[in-house]
């Protein structure tokens, strides 16, 4: 009995423990270039006295869904999107460099370069910093281009380069404020193959409907786990009393 108890909460803890990814997900549908965590059950045997008859399901993390989000044009210059393959570099809270697909841009009262998350955007020489300008354009390789305040209009001023990377997903890890980084804690290289558009967001890659059909999936499973240990319970109960009877 306390095997089958053991089982079903095992499985109920693991279920809850999906279902805050999957909530997360959800809740990140609309956030500009949010990638979602994915995440799978394994089953595994119970070890104790004896022979591990018994096998319990265990929810850990996969990764990451690096596919591409659907790309949403906005016609505002500091709007970029990855066109493709690749990652924004961004300087983390902690004051390392971190990995975003996030390119809603903008330029605070200091003149840093920030996305709409707040962190620093990443040049080739540290977080980017613009001088007052009449306007701005980023090309597709990353370069930002400035007309400077009181300058004539075709006085065109090369600022930095924004910092695009492309490393293997598999050596790269998500963490818990969004942010991708290396697994080996050291700054990715730079990669010229990697081109931006301009006057464009990329969306969450969320799909909405798959995370609400398994929400409702995830559920059921929970209350089957909670059913059992009913059961469970309703059968110690009648055994403890066949036990009085004789």
């Amino acid at each position: 009995m306390d095997k089958l108890i053991y089982v079903a909460m095992s499985g109920a803890r693991e279920t809850m423990q999906a279902q805050a990814v999957n909530t997360q997900n959800l809740a990140n549908a609309s956030t500009t270039g949010f990638r979602a965590d994915l995440a799978a059950f394994s089953s595994l045997p119970v070890y104790g006295p004896g022979h591990a008859s018994r096998v319990y399901g265990v929810a850990g993390g996969t990764g990451v869904d690096t596919s591409a989000g659907p790309v949403i044009g906005t016609g505002r210059d500091l709007d970029v999107a990855v066109n493709g393959a690749g990652w924004l570099a961004v300087q983390a809270p902690d004051g390392n460099e971190a990995y975003t697909r996030a390119g809603d841009l903008q330029v605070d009262s200091l003149g840093l370069l920030r996305n709409g998350a707040g962190h620093p955007v990443m040049g080739n020489g540290g977080p980017i910093a613009i001088p007052p300008f009449n306007k701005i354009e980023i090309a597709a390789d990353g370069t930002i281009s400035i007309q400077p305040v009181g300058s004539p209009p075709n006085t065109v001023s090369v600022v930095e380069r924004i910092k695009l990377v492309n490393p293997p997903a598999r050596d790269m890890q998500k963490g818990p404020d969004g942010l991708l980084r290396m697994k080996s804690g050291d700054p990715a290289v730079t990669d010229g193959t990697v081109h931006l558009q301009s006057g464009a967001l990329e969306s969450s890659n969320v799909n909405s409907i798959e995370a609400m059909v398994n929400m409702i999936q995830l559920a059921r499973q929970y209350e089957s786990q909670v059913k059992i240990m009913s059961t469970a319970r309703e059968n110690d109960r009648a055994a403890t009393q066949l036990l009085r009877l004789a």
